[in-house]
């Protein structure tokens, strides 16, 4: 079924988040007291064990000056990605894809080449 396109491997937006703390040096500890969460659930979301919510994303935002939409943005990302690599859900979607009387492709995007 291939992952429709997309050619990069889904990082866990944790996983950027906890380098980030690492070149600021940020421990783990001294985040998650600051924003005031578990050490735990902090941890679990730098192991992408834990998704990024929109509430955790505004105490990142706010302890570092990220935007909350970057965090969510890279989430809904590796979401997407994770989903695209199913075999049960792109099953379904190759089923409906040749089913459905309203889908039309994309067109090609047009790419000047120098």
């Amino acid at each position: 079924m291939g992952n429709l396109g997309f050619s990069y491997t889904a990082i866990h937006p944790g996983e950027i988040l906890k380098e980030e703390l690492e070149s600021r040096g940020i421990s783990q500890k001294e985040f998650a007291s600051a924003i005031a969460i578990s050490y735990t659930m902090l941890n679990e979301i730098l192991n992408g064990k834990r998704s990024i919510t929109t509430d955790f994303a505004i105490l990142v935002e706010a302890a570092l000056g990220t935007p909350a939409e970057h965090w969510l943005n890279m989430q809904a990302r590796y979401n997407l990605q994770i989903a695209k690599t199913k075999e049960s859900v792109m099953s379904r979607f190759e089923s409906i894809r040749r089913i459905s009387q309203w889908f039309t492709p994309y067109p090609a995007p047009n790419v000047a080449t120098v």
